[in-house]
């Protein structure tokens, strides 16, 4: 181990544990709060509440599990027990959203407990279910869960659980074309360093910018050999290294090609890409349609 990888393993040995702990709210069965990006709660994690989470501004780019898309101002996704996520959101050195995220979280024991009392609640038991992959929710939908959910957070006694119902209720009614299963079916590892590695990692890649991304400089980050680093990674994320740092990159490609009205070319360059037929063949590949077409398509 070189003595840079060794600095980044003490590094990462001496910080907070890997899986969010979400604590119990007094007076409150399950949790709901808000908070601010970037923040304590803004890395990649995952814990075996389901979490409902909504964004209330900003756009940028979210992992749920394998899978990779741009998110923006309304996003309401429901996120399986122990399923990896993070959002990160496109600022500027030293930019902070206020109040971005609006999360409920709860736990799976909580459910069964309340479904006993009350069968009614079995009901809803599908969409726990397909919560395993991650479901991002479009439309009608969308729009009254994320009503619901927000008021959640001013609420209290009864009227809180009304809400609460109310929440979960609107998603289990929407269809499939409103409910969009995000991540393939894998288990990832859940040892006590895979959080704090992957976070490390993402970290490095978004930083890249038009920088190339070495997978040598990601292992020596985190205090591993090449190979050793590859399964790891592969086994966290369910994807390989140049499959995630790809993803990422043509997402902000996509993203990059509706907001503006830059050159094919110079996007490509912005998001990494030296070669602009290699860019245009990973991108026809990814979105089903080259550059051009995505951009006249979303206009």
């Amino acid at each position: 181990m070189t003595r840079t990888s060794s600095d980044a393993a003490s590094r990462l040995v001496g910080r907070p544990a890997t899986r969010e702990l979400v604590p119990v709210t007094p007076g409150a069965s399950a949790r709901w709060h808000q908070h601010d990006y970037p923040g304590p709660f803004c890395r990649w994690n995952y814990h075996p509440e389901f979490e409902v989470h909504l964004i209330q501004r900003s756009s940028g780019r979210f992992i749920v599990g394998d899978h990779i898309g741009p998110f923006r101002a309304g996003q309401l996704v429901l996120v399986g027990s122990n399923l990896p996520h993070d959002w990160i959101s496109d600022l500027g050195a030293g930019e902070v959203s206020r109040g971005r995220d609006v999360v409920f979280q709860f736990h799976p024991q909580w459910f069964h407990d309340c479904t006993e009392l009350m069968p009614e609640l079995a009901s809803l038991q599908p969409l726990l279910t397909r919560a395993a992959r991650g479901l991002e929710f479009r439309g009608g939908p969308a729009d009254a869960a994320a009503a619901s959910l927000v008021a959640i957070g001013t609420a209290s006694g009864v009227e809180r659980l009304g809400h609460i119902l109310a929440m979960l209720s609107a998603m289990a009614a929407a269809s499939a074309e409103e409910a969009v299963p995000l991540a393939n079916p894998w288990a990832p590892p859940r040892d006590e360093r895979t959080a704090e590695v992957m976070d490390d990692v993402l970290r490095y890649i978004f930083a890249s910018g038009s920088q190339p991304v070495r997978m040598s400089e990601a292992a020596a980050r985190v205090g591993m050999s090449g190979s050793a680093f590859s399964r790891y990674f592969a086994r966290a994320a369910g994807q390989t290294f140049s499959a995630t740092v790809r993803k990422l990159r043509l997402t902000q490609a996509g993203q990059q090609l509706v907001r503006t009205d830059r050159p094919v070319a110079a996007i490509a360059y912005e998001v990494g890409y030296q070669n602009l037929s290699n860019f245009n063949r990973h991108f026809l590949a990814h979105y089903g349609r080259t550059p051009s077409a995505y951009r006249r398509a979303q206009v």
